[in-house]
């Protein structure tokens, strides 16, 4: 391995060989995380050299968990916008506030990393193939990856499902299989298959690796904020892959001299019809428990029991951040105003930290100075739209339509 010195478990400090595939901790049943030699890290790479490399996720290659010549399994992942939200932040009375936009990711959303990552590594172990469960965006994230490197897969999601993410993994080739209940029911089922049939299980962070690809959101951000790091981080929080990775990508370039000062405060926003990890941080449990009768049209946060809700409970309260959840309206609401003043139609699982930060504004925690970022995870159009305003039907002969337009522009 190049950097990686070993994979460890999360809570009790196994160490994992990885030249193996790793599902979860061998002694406690826990989430393991690949660490890295980071003194050579620091030793082979610059920021100069940095910045000298073409865009992508692989642009941070000595802190991913690649082999020496191993080659990704890639459509281009990463390098998406960091952008300015001046309109959005002047409507609720802040001066600095951004959007990571990982709805341009070539599946439309952030899934593209973690998956990318994950079937990279799996081929490179020795996998026939994997499968996994999913809301949606990762069962076709995985599909393409998978049909990118010739790896057979199986997505179980259950009905409901947005069909844009059923239709991405069918069209890539995989096995989609739809099912009643919850991505939890889906989970289940994908455990005792995946040993059946003898393909790799990418069950959320039941494997190290999907967590690697998704860190390298906290890695790009850092660079894109001139190698500082936010106040306030707010993240849609389903699985909480990027939950987790965010802060290890923070962390590691912090040991290596290239960061200082404190971890943002991170938000985990959730939907109120769906929300363990806000109900678990409010009543001071050490971890989630499952959630009875999820509901919520943000399909990314219907997880209604994430297998790693210790450790995203810990980096909430480490960072000394908070946990929030929204309504259906408020998540419709949010989507139409961020689309309104800033021109993106981001997904709702995004849509949900728009309504949350209003929250948190009106609530006197985040205040006007600090400098905020919206981990804005997937695109719209991947979704069904939304209600919008009926458009103006034109008839008439030339002249009476112009005459229509002109009546409405002047209102």
């Amino acid at each position: 391995m190049s950097f990686v010195s070993h994979v460890e478990c999360t809570v009790c400090a196994a160490r994992h060989d990885p030249r193996r595939l790793l599902t979860v901790c061998e002694r406690c049943g826990q989430m393991l995380a690949v660490r890295y030699d980071l003194a050579r890290v620091r030793a082979a790479v610059s920021k100069a050299a940095l910045a000298a490399r073409p865009p992508g996720m692989y642009r941070f290659r000595e802190l991913t968990p690649l082999d020496d010549a191993e080659e990704p399994v890639t459509l281009g992942e990463g390098g998406t916008p960091l952008l300015a939200l001046p309109r959005l932040a002047a409507h609720f009375g802040l001066r600095h506030l951004w959007g990571k936009d990982e709805g341009q990711n070539p599946t439309g959303t952030f899934k593209a990393r973690g998956l990318g990552m994950a079937i990279t590594r799996a081929r490179t172990l020795g996998a026939r193939g994997v499968i996994l469960p999913s809301a949606g965006n990762a069962g076709g994230a995985a599909a393409v990856y998978a049909a990118r490197c010739g790896l057979g897969c199986a997505v179980v999601v259950p009905r409901g499902t947005p069909p844009a993410a059923v239709a991405e993994a069918a069209l890539a080739g995989a096995h989609v299989f739809t099912l009643p209940g919850s991505i939890a029911t889906a989970g289940r089922v994908v455990a005792r298959v995946a040993p059946d049939v003898g393909w790799f299980d990418l069950s959320t962070l039941k494997e190290p690796y999907r967590l690697e690809g998704k860190k390298t959101m906290g890695l790009e951000l850092a660079e894109q904020m001139d190698w500082a790091m936010p106040d306030v981080l707010l993240y849609p929080t389903g699985g909480g892959t990027g939950l987790l990775g965010i802060p290890k990508g923070y962390e590691e370039l912090r040991e290596m001299g290239w960061l200082s000062g404190a971890l943002p405060r991170i938000v985990a926003v959730q939907a109120e019809g769906c929300a363990p990890v806000v109900k678990a941080f409010h009543a001071g449990a050490a971890t989630t428990t499952a959630w009875e009768n999820p509901t919520t049209h943000a399909a990314g946060l219907r997880v209604p029991s994430p297998f790693a809700g210790r450790q995203m409970l810990d980096i909430l309260r480490t960072t000394k951040g908070d946990a929030v959840a929204v309504s259906e309206r408020q998540i419709v609401e949010a989507q139409r105003l961020l689309a309104r003043l800033e021109g993106i139609w981001t997904a709702p699982e995004a849509a949900a930290l728009v309504a949350a930060l209003g929250m948190l504004r009106d609530a006197g925690w985040v205040t006007a100075a600090e400098r905020v970022v919206l981990v804005l995870t997937g695109a719209g159009i991947k979704y069904a739209p939304p209600e919008t305003p009926t458009p103006v039907e034109l008839e008439g002969s030339d002249a009476d339509i112009v005459a229509q337009v002109r009546r409405v522009l002047n209102r």
